[in-house]
């Protein structure tokens, strides 16, 4: 194997990058486009709720719960009716995503310690924004019972020399705001890796089959497995530019946490390039034209990405759903990411995902080059 060899398919690789400004913009432009979309569009945190308010009892405490609500940041008052019949409307028009309901006697029921009914109305049509909605009614509902327990212990405190309670202190780890952005822009990062590493891969050597210079570069005197190589070293160190990149803007722009090395992160995102690359080479050898690459790489970057636990929590997939996440590099990746981003992991907590993703990288780029060796004969 000569190097000098390989050097000149490196510099001829870059050459053709350069002279074709499609490729530039896929290379520079769409990765950081992407990582700021995404960033900003996927997110699980809901604000500006439109809110439908009908208060029956009009009392000191009703008036309390509504300006909880209105005080969250999560909830905008934007209706208040004075008839019950009056909310089904609002929500059947979409003009309102939640109701809330105060019915009459609501102070009276508290002040005689039983328990004040409150109904609340959720548009159910998204069940994972309605999930998320009801989880923050049920903080709000709780920090206000849990302040006229207060109110009632401090009154039985005036009377009683010592009262036992539990007192309550909280500490979340490793997201301490938490923030939805701390947690997907290190899937982003994954993902964006993924996309564009697999789709210049399998494009750069298609569109070289088809203006025929793939075959004039068989009758030299290169060797496949030079070939190969100096296909593939261009790729990889513009996967680590976009890397740095991402990094860089992630960091700037949406103020994202490395908590753990970056130099641990670069050198298993070279891991996942294994992958990556190798399934590029994959779709290069059984696609004719660049369209057919395109549609191909589609067709496995969907299910890469909807079972890799970036999007949706894998332990709530089905058996044998989760039994097929396992033969998913994209998996392993994006949680060896999100550990050195938020928990500062070291290879002591990550080796498991380490070497499957070692084991996946070794057998796709070892399969996928043997067949394009095979090709090329």
């Amino acid at each position: 194997m000569l190097w000098r060899r390989i050097r000149h398919i490196v510099k001829k690789e870059f050459i053709q990058v350069r002279r074709d400004p499609r490729m530039l913009r896929i290379i520079i432009i769409a990765p950081l486009f992407q990582l700021i979309i995404f960033g900003y569009a996927a997110t699980t945190d809901i604000k500006h709720i439109s809110t439908a308010v009908l208060d029956q009892d009009r009392s000191r405490q009703s008036r309390d719960l509504i300006a909880r609500f209105a005080n969250s940041g999560y909830f905008d008052l934007d209706h208040y009716v004075a008839r019950p019949q009056d909310m089904a409307p609002l929500l059947d028009r979409g003009e309102a995503r939640v109701g809330i309901e105060i019915p009459r006697d609501f102070a009276q029921g508290l002040a005689a310690g039983k328990s004040a009914p409150l109904q609340v109305i959720v548009d159910g049509t998204d069940s994972a924004t309605a999930g998320t909605v009801l989880g923050y009614v049920s903080g709000i509902l709780r920090r206000f019972s849990e302040d006229l327990l207060e109110q009632r212990a401090q009154m039985v405190r005036a009377k009683l020399v010592r009262l036992p309670r539990i007192e309550e202190r909280t500490r979340v780890w490793y997201n301490p705001d938490l923030k939805s952005v701390n947690f997907t822009v290190p899937g982003v990062v994954c993902m964006i890796l993924l996309v564009v590493t697999m789709i210049l891969t399998s494009l750069a050597i298609v569109k070289e089959r088809e203006i025929g210079t793939l075959e004039q570069l068989v009758v030299t005197p290169i060797r496949p497995a030079e070939l190969i190589i100096g296909k593939v070293i261009p790729f990889v160190i513009i996967a680590y530019v976009d890397v740095l990149l991402i990094l860089i803007v992630a960091r700037a722009w949406f103020r994202v946490p490395v908590a753990g090395s970056t130099a641990l992160l670069l050198a298993l995102s070279g891991v996942f390039l294994m992958t990556s690359l190798g399934t590029g080479l994959f779709i290069s050898t059984v696609s004719r034209t660049q369209q057919q690459a395109q549609m191909t790489s589609f067709f496995i970057m969907m299910p890469s990405i909807l079972l890799s636990g970036f999007m949706f929590p894998i332990e709530n997939m089905p058996q044998w759903v989760q039994f097929i996440t396992y033969l998913i590099p994209l998996r392993y990746f994006v949680t060896i990411t999100r550990e050195i981003f938020l928990k500062g992991s070291g290879l002591a907590v990550l080796w498991p995902h380490v070497l499957a993703l070692l084991a996946l990288g070794v057998a796709i780029l070892g399969l996928s080059a043997s067949r394009f060796v095979r090709k090329l004969a």
